[in-house]
């Protein structure tokens, strides 16, 4: 695994991105570290090694890389240190984006009943808050509860 030294040595940052400062294997002084994967993260090799930026920025600045770091604003390719953050994965989680057919996290449409679902998940487990004929009603319920559970990695409704 890299150092905080190594990585200081190799690259500068530059507005969330990592800049090689010399010419080392395939790259050359100047060059941004980092190609996005399938799933969207940055990842570049250093030292025969890949990793994800977003986690050598952390280390750059921090000077540890811990088990995970959640992007504040959702954007895998936006690792300015601002955006990043030390979490948990129950709280990388929680910052989430929505999916499903709803585009509202924690709201889904139950055809049966004809209404709107709000549920949460607290401890791995799925916590109903209410049916409703609204969209927003639902939206709301779910916003709120979030806020409340999540704290600062509860995310709005997408």
């Amino acid at each position: 695994m890299i150092t905080q030294a190594e990585l200081k040595n190799l690259f500068d940052y530059v507005d969330g991105q990592l800049v090689a400062k010399t010419n080392a294997n395939k790259r050359k002084a100047g060059d941004v570290l980092g190609a996005a994967n399938d799933k969207g993260y940055l990842i570049g090799r250093v030292n025969q090694r890949l990793y994800r930026v977003h986690r050598l920025v952390f280390l750059y600045f921090h000077g540890f890389m811990p088990t995970q770091v959640d992007h504040i604003d959702g954007n895998r390719q936006n690792n300015r240190i601002q955006n990043l953050r030390q979490a948990t994965s129950a709280q990388n989680n929680q910052n989430r984006m929505a999916t499903g057919a709803s585009k509202i996290k924690g709201v889904v449409w139950h055809k049966q009943s004809k209404k709107w679902v709000a549920s949460i998940c607290i401890n791995r487990k799925s916590v109903h808050l209410g049916s409703f004929e609204k969209i927003e009603d639902a939206a709301q319920v779910a916003t709120d509860a979030r806020k409340k559970l999540h704290g600062e990695f509860a995310r709005g409704n997408t």
